[in-house]
């Protein structure tokens, strides 16, 4: 309290008018605190609790510091602790420091009337006068500073403990935790649990960039391996969150229940593996659910393709993708000639050769293999899903 303690020293208070002073000292404290209680709102009821003890008892400290510190006698460090200490209670009990430093204003105006009231009598010089109301409001500016300084250093606190909170919330979610793990990591972060949510992974270092643009509920994480973010988007409107990301390098997952969270990442992740050009999940279904068991679709293929390995390579290659044209535009040749550009006559011939290879084409279920064997080529578990010989 250096500003104070300088107004102090330049202070000659005897010994008389301090004891006249200090006797009203407890008046005074009752007075300052009555005044506070009619005059500001937001103390009418808390003082009658808990708090207003700690009002009450912060009041004495500070007129008894100040008091020593009129003397001569101390520095006003105690009472600066316990200002910065009534700043953090402000954001326990939820107010913000307009209702304190009221306080300190109306305290300060009682506090110099009792005071004065007192010193006065007891002879203290004119001068003096003006110096001890000089030291009185000094005194209460380094106070309101000591208690701004607690307010937001507790602020800050409580603002690292609940970003901490909500990203332990996140971890659980993508790790698919238990209904109690997740409900209890929802109390613990105070986030309230929306219908669904999409992740959407994206470069860590766009991760709080692009937050700054979505639902404030969503929760984020940029600290996972290979430099990955993610964003869990409650309740998004899928186009409007695509339009919203348009400039960044991301994957969209599916919205899912919040509780199944883990699901949309899982499919995001497999997006990713699959192809770097994938920007919304919903767009790529097909590759997907023909990715989701890589040997599975290598073992369907090979059986399924069987019979083109009993022709030249090339032949097979044309074959191929007669087989899946003619099954995509199921058999309109002319279609299918254009998607070839080809004659459609060489549809023709070329569907007779299949015919021939494939004398079951007609069958419900050997057209669902072909259909998934000459589907989309995909990427998965690292390698391409192998050709048929030939």
């Amino acid at each position: 309290m250096g500003h104070a303690v300088r107004r102090a020293s330049e202070l000659a208070l005897d010994e008389t008018t301090v004891t006249a002073v200090r006797a009203a000292l407890k008046s005074t404290a009752d007075e300052v605190v009555q005044a506070i209680i009619d005059e500001v709102p937001s103390y009418a009821n808390a003082l009658s609790g808990r708090m207003g003890g700690t009002i009450r008892r912060s009041v004495r400290t500070a007129l008894g510091h100040y008091l020593d510190l009129a003397s001569g006698n101390a520095t006003g460090g105690d009472a600066g602790d316990a200002a910065y200490e009534l700043g953090r209670g402000e954001v326990r009990d939820g107010r913000s420091m307009d209702a304190l430093l009221s306080a300190y204003r109306v305290g300060a105006r009682v506090a110099w009337r009792c005071l004065a009231a007192g010193a006065v009598p007891a002879g203290l010089p004119a001068a003096e006068v003006a110096k001890f109301a000089e030291l009185t409001f000094a005194y209460i500016d380094e106070l309101s500073a000591a208690s701004a300084a607690g307010h937001a250093d507790e602020l800050a606190a409580r603002g690292r403990a609940h970003e901490r909170h909500l990203e332990h919330l996140a971890r659980d979610l993508l790790a698919d935790a238990s209904p109690d793990v997740l409900l209890a990591s929802v109390q613990r972060a105070g986030w309230q649990p929306p219908v669904s949510l999409t992740v959407v992974l994206l470069p860590a270092a766009q991760a709080r960039p692009a937050y700054r643009a979505l639902d404030p509920s969503t929760l984020v994480l940029d600290d996972l391996p290979d430099a990955t973010g993610v964003l869990l988007v409650p309740d998004a409107d899928r186009p409007h969150l695509l339009r919203q990301l348009t400039d960044r390098t991301v994957v969209v997952g599916p919205a899912r229940p919040w509780t199944r969270a883990s699901a949309s990442y899982a499919r995001a992740v497999r997006a990713r593996s699959l192809s770097s050009d994938i920007r919304d999940t919903e767009d790529h279904l097909p590759e997907l659910v023909l990715s989701a068991d890589a040997d599975a679709f290598a073992d369907l293929r090979a059986r399924a393709l069987a019979p083109l390995r009993t022709v030249p390579a090339a032949t097979a290659r044309r074959l191929e993708e007669t087989l899946r044209a003619w099954l995509l535009h199921q058999g309109r040749r002319d279609e299918v000639a254009a998607a070839l550009f080809v004659h459609p006559q060489t549809v023709r011939y070329r569907m007779a050769q299949v015919r021939e290879l494939f004398p079951d084409l007609a069958s419900p279920q050997r057209v669902l293999e072909l259909t998934l064997a000459v589907g989309p080529r995909v990427r998965a578990g690292g390698g391409r899903p192998s050709r048929a010989p030939g």
